[in-house]
């Protein structure tokens, strides 16, 4: 079958604020999987009004939808399978010591977080939307790398975007991590073309970890190049899905079979979680890789 023409979002990279302060003013931060979070209801409240430049928050309670295809791609929530992929990081003792990582359709950036806290060399973050990048994962990003006393006192204001008090344990960023990290938002293939034909120096990264980006098999083949395209010759990439999103048809098993079909990565489901509506891990690394 012929596959529909998508038209997705220009690619666009955003910059660290050098006042960190303000990438956290007004925002309220929680803990999730033992790493700071903005309160993502809080950041709809703030944006609810077409504060975003983007309206996607707006344009998603007005539809009652968490996505619209080519508009807004669910990044205002974290979703279950993140949290399986974090689960599976400790339980496999995933090693991220000075390896290049993509946290790619990141949302709320808790994958890539947890990179930045084993110690990766760079991580990486894109979301299709800026909006999600701007109001979320960045400010979460900051949020786990500042941590008490890393910042200049600013009096009261302080107060507002200070990170709660009691730090998750086992949290190792620092303010020096955040200088491994580029954050991108846009379509896919964009976002790709731009780390590619870029001025600035890029390695292939060593792992990819993406999460619920299989919910729609329009979007496949713009995932599958783009895995190809930046994955280095030996990565490996992480991927967590549902067996089968309803309402849209995606799903890990479709997935697996374009994977078949395309005859360039081999792939394994390394954990299948049973509980409710079936949640799987993936595996993917190129054939010819070591």
């Amino acid at each position: 079958p012929l596959e529909k023409k998508i038209t997705f979002k220009a690619a666009k990279e955003h910059q660290v604020p050098e006042d960190l302060n303000k990438v956290l003013e007004n925002k309220v931060l929680e803990t999730v999987s033992d790493l700071y979070c903005v309160n993502m209801s809080a950041v709809e409240m703030t944006c609810v009004d077409g504060a975003d430049a983007e309206g996607i928050v707006s344009k998603s309670i007005s539809s009652h939808s968490d996505l619209i295809p080519g508009v807004y791609e669910g990044g205002l929530k974290i979703w279950e399978c993140t949290y399986d992929l974090i689960d599976y990081f400790s339980e496999a003792e995933i090693q991220f010591t000075n390896k290049t990582v993509l946290d790619l359709g990141c949302g709320a950036g808790l994958l890539g977080i947890a990179a930045l806290r084993g110690d990766a060399e760079q991580v990486h973050f894109q979301d299709y939307n800026s909006t999600v990048i701007d109001e979320i994962t960045l400010p979460n990003v900051v949020a786990n790398c500042a941590g008490e006393g890393s910042r200049k006192d600013s009096g009261d204001a302080r107060k507002t975007c200070e990170p709660p008090s009691k730090r998750p344990k086992n949290a190792k960023c620092s303010p020096s991590a955040l200088s491994k990290c580029r954050f991108l938002s846009g379509g896919w293939p964009e976002v790709c073309q731009l780390l590619l034909s870029s001025n600035r120096p890029f390695s292939k990264y060593d792992m990819i970890l993406t999460s619920e980006t299989v919910y729609n098999p329009d979007y496949y083949s713009a995932l599958h190049d783009t895995l190809a395209e930046l994955l280095d010759k030996n990565g490996h990439v992480y991927l967590a899905s549902k067996a089968h999103y309803f309402g849209v048809g995606g799903g890990i098993y479709l997935f697996e079979k374009f994977i078949e079909e395309r005859n360039i990565f081999r792939s394994s489901i390394v954990k299948t979680i049973d509980q409710g509506l079936q949640r799987c891990i993936m595996e993917m690394a190129f054939k010819d890789s070591s």
